[in-house]
């Protein structure tokens, strides 16, 4: 990401998508995720992305 707010504003996303799972994420690299655990941030990502956009569309 080329803008650094965005930049921040997607760690924080992700950060609060993460404890909502249940995952516990450290500030950098966290390569010692399971890709189970991964997948849950991202899929967790996804669904309040969605949600915003049909909220959005109401």
């Amino acid at each position: 990401m080329t803008v650094p707010e965005a930049k921040q504003a997607m760690e924080q996303f992700k950060m609060e998508a993460a404890s909502e799972v249940g995952v516990s994420l450290k500030q950098g690299y966290n390569g010692d995720l399971t890709a189970k655990q991964a997948g849950s941030i991202g899929g967790q990502m996804v669904k309040k992305m969605v949600e915003d956009y049909e909220n959005r569309m109401k």
